[in-house]
């Protein structure tokens, strides 16, 4: 059963405060979007999430996806390919939300 999502979310779902964010919450956020988290996909959470910790703003798609490609030997457009077949809906949309950003604002879903 998945776990309650109890932070408080934006019209469009995303969390309003990230610093509300865990692993919990990642698993009830990703069941809403019919996705079940495996290792390959808290590859790109964790670095989303680091690089936000890191910076307090969430990284753009280019900076996801160099960082899968240097991590896994490939290049860019092959890593861009992988992130779209993990999050099939979009960066923002999937992956973004998953992670527990709040919602970049000027984004396109892409």
């Amino acid at each position: 059963m998945p776990t309650e999502i109890n932070a408080e979310r934006d019209a469009e779902g995303y969390l309003v405060n990230p610093e509300d964010w865990n692993p919990d919450l990642a698993h009830a956020l990703a069941a809403e979007e019919n996705i079940e988290l495996t290792d390959a996909y808290w590859v790109v959470l964790n670095f989303v999430r680091d690089s936000w910790g890191e910076n307090q703003i969430t990284p753009d798609i280019r900076h996801v996806t160099d960082f899968m490609a240097k991590q896994q030997g490939i290049d860019k457009k092959a890593a861009k390919q992988q992130l779209f077949q993990l999050f099939p809906y979009g960066y923002v949309k999937q992956t973004c939300k998953i992670a527990g950003m709040q919602r970049p604002r000027g984004w396109s879903t892409g």
